[in-house]
């Protein structure tokens, strides 16, 4: 904070102002009048006006009670119409306070659909929605053509609105678009034009120093990031867009109002956002306030606690930064595979109730530099900004084998202790040529032998899952996915991918001619968790946490409660919702349970060097995926403890990541976490270290 830079005047007024804030807990003073009633009683030559207070936006917590999301004391200035234009010379001082932003590299609120340099153009071509209504409004009311092109237009407005020849063709673009807000405003009876959000002080006083008539500086609140995780589901708040206006307009928001644009910020904006108050008053001809009161307190926004467990979260993305750098600078055991390793997601889920604990995606970014950073953002590989947790349509891989033990031994296809013979090579296909392989046999020229079903979970044995499948079929297969809620909505609150299951349908939607065509092949594909299995790791985590829970799916979902804004009144109370039932046998459900500890706590199991000690029994699957697009392979993780009480429900997913059985790495101090805040195991150094 440059204080050197203050006049004395711009010191005392930021004093007055924090002590407002305060007062009003951060009450945003973003004005938008509307003229009162004619008052007897004003001075004479004065103004009354009645403005619009915007309240203070709620904040974002975790489930401990963390505020991930906050706000802080901020300025921002506003140009009161009436008190402009009846200055000496408004254009102006409009040209000398566009001036001053420009050189201050300050951007103010531009809605005028032409663009700001030459040759001039306009920037919208959709003038259907209510918003840029107003600007074929606007033509019209001058009685211009509407299908005036954009130079024309320029000239038209300078000389309405009495631009000198002698100014800049800069200059005189940056005023007619503030000559062009304001009257946009007053047009919809809000004759003040919020210009800056957020000012820091020393372009405060520089932009106050100007003197400008009608500029007013208004004590406010910005959105605050407490920490620099959970990026892809907190969001961000920006200005509407048209349509955005012609939703939220509905519920008596201004114009000039921030609303959430991603994320939960957008999710739960109804929430968040509060109720504007209305505030009176007078003004003297020169823009002195000789008095003022509220017609109607503002209404600060609610409190949203969320499921999310910020300790979980951190762990989640450090742990999964950490092991996509670890396998590109060494790969998978010292080999090549995994050196191309891209993104990958983390979700982890109570399987009690639906509530998300912890969700990741990588490459992530920091909100609190999202919008200086932007451009930055764009071009980092991989595509920070994608949410692969839940837009992200993988193929699960052997993750998916559990949908197809079910659907086995509830058909009648197959018994838990059924056996089965890996010969490495699968031949019922032989006529087509098409000879799918156990994976023991791919790398290391070797077969499990005669196997059951458990085992044949525990070793990730694709030869069993050929047959299995072969004797199920793939309307059972499918009906099962179908009921996990794989290819269907979890319910969450964000935008997610629906993503798609493996079937005739299908196939058959995205192939013409032969290649639509449903073959045996096809079955025994999918049913190891290939052909056109995509599913996000959300679904993903859905998915073993309804099986977690004998086949009841709840809907996901981030939120917890809803808090009034002084935390004293308990405004909504998120219960879990049942998205859908599957009757699973006892001896479905338990096969399903054993092959999954016995991939932990046997020697054979693919998880086992990672959790063989572990002090509490769980269950997990490791998948192993290909993706058609070359170079390594898709590595996918399932995770659910403890084994004979299911509470926490883990789904990892690394693009190019070579093997799953490496991604325990990542769900171990999870669990640690977990676990340990419960009670149930030691506490793991460091766990609690909040970021």
């Amino acid at each position: 904070m440059n204080q050197h830079k203050f006049s004395a005047r711009v010191g005392v007024l930021m004093v007055l102002v924090l002590i407002m804030i305060g007062i009003f807990t951060g009450t945003m003073y973003n004005l938008q009048i509307t003229k009162a009633q004619d008052d007897d009683s004003a001075p004479p030559g004065s103004t009354t006006y009645r403005t619009r207070i915007s309240a203070a936006r709620g904040q974002i917590l975790d489930c401990n009670g963390n505020v991930l999301v906050g706000n802080r004391a901020a300025f921002s200035l506003s140009i009161v119409n009436e008190v402009l234009f009846n200055s000496s010379d408004p254009n102006e001082s409009l040209r000398k306070l566009a001036n001053m932003c420009h050189s201050l590299g300050l951007e103010f609120v531009d809605h005028f659909p032409v663009t700001k340099e030459k040759p001039y153009r306009y920037t919208t071509q959709d003038y259907s929605s209510e918003w840029n209504g107003y600007f074929t409004d606007f033509i019209i009311e001058r009685g211009w053509d509407t299908d005036i092109s954009a130079p024309q237009l320029i000239r038209y407005l300078k000389d309405r609105y009495n631009i000198p020849e002698t100014w800049s063709e800069e200059e005189a673009r940056r005023v007619i678009s503030l000559r062009y807000e304001l009257q946009l405003r007053y047009s919809t009876n809000l004759p003040v034009y919020t210009l800056l959000k957020d000012v820091d002080s020393s372009a405060l006083a520089s932009l106050t120093e100007l003197n400008t008539p009608g500029l007013v500086v208004n004590t406010t609140t910005t959105r605050v990031y407490n920490t620099e995780y959970a990026a892809h589901i907190l969001g961000y708040i920006g200005l509407m867009n048209p349509e955005e206006w012609e939703f939220y307009q509905d519920y008596d928001y201004s114009m000039d109002a921030y609303v959430g644009k991603t994320g939960l910020e957008e999710a739960f904006e109804l929430e968040l956002h509060g109720t504007d108050g209305l505030l009176e008053t007078t003004i003297s001809e020169d823009g002195t306030i000789l008095e003022e009161h509220y017609i109607e307190e503002p209404i600060a926004g609610s409190n949203v606690e969320l499921s999310i467990d910020l300790n979980l979260q951190r762990i989640a993305e450090d742990e999964l930064e950490k092991m996509i750098l670890n396998l590109r600078e060494n790969g998978l055991n010292g080999t090549d595979s995994g050196k191309d390793a891209e993104g990958g997601a983390v979700v982890a889920m109570s399987v009690k109730t639906g509530e998300v604990l912890a969700c990741c995606s990588y490459p992530t970014y920091d909100l609190s530099t999202y919008f200086e950073n932007y451009n930055e953002i764009l071009e980092q590989d991989f595509d920070p900004l994608y949410n692969r947790a839940l837009q992200a349509p993988y193929p699960p891989g052997s993750i998916f084998k559990m949908v197809t033990t079910i659907a086995a031994i509830d058909s009648g296809a197959i018994e838990p202790h059924t056996q089965i013979y890996d010969k490495g090579i699968y031949d019922r296909f032989s006529d087509a040529a098409y000879y799918p392989r156990c994976m023991l046999w791919t790398t290391q020229g070797l077969t499990h032998g005669s196997i059951n079903v458990m085992e044949a979970l525990a070793v990730s044995c694709n030869y069993y899952f050929y047959e299995a499948a072969w004797l199920t079929g793939m309307d059972a297969i499918d009906a099962v996915s179908k009921a996990f809620g794989l290819g269907e909505s979890t319910g969450i609150e964000l935008y997610e991918d629906i993503g798609r299951r493996a079937n005739a349908d299908t196939k058959a939607e995205l192939y013409d001619g032969e290649g639509s065509y449903w073959y045996g092949g096809d079955t025994v594909s999918a049913a190891i968790g290939q052909s056109e299995n995509r599913f996000t790791p959300l679904q993903l985590c859905s998915y073993v946490s309804a099986l977690a829970n004998k086949g009841t799916r709840y809907n996901a979902t981030f939120l917890k409660r809803v808090i009034s804004a002084d935390y004293q009144q308990l405004l909504y109370e998120n219960t879990p919702t049942i998205a859908s039932q599957l009757e699973i046998s006892d001896k479905a459900y338990q096969a399903c349970i054993d092959g999954m500890r016995m991939a932990t706590n046997s020697t054979i199991g693919t998880s086992y060097s990672l959790f063989y000690d572990y002090p509490i029994p769980v269950c997990a699957k490791t998948g192993t995926a290909e993706h058609g697009s070359g170079g390594s392979d898709n590595a996918s993780f399932v995770i659910f403890a403890p084994a004979d009480d299911p509470q926490i429900a883990i789904t990892i997913y690394l693009e190019k990541g070579a093997q799953g059985g490496n991604l325990g790495n990542i769900a171990k101090p999870i669990l640690d976490a977990y676990f340990s805040a419960s009670g149930s195991i030691d506490t793991v150094p460091g766990e609690n270290e909040l970021s």
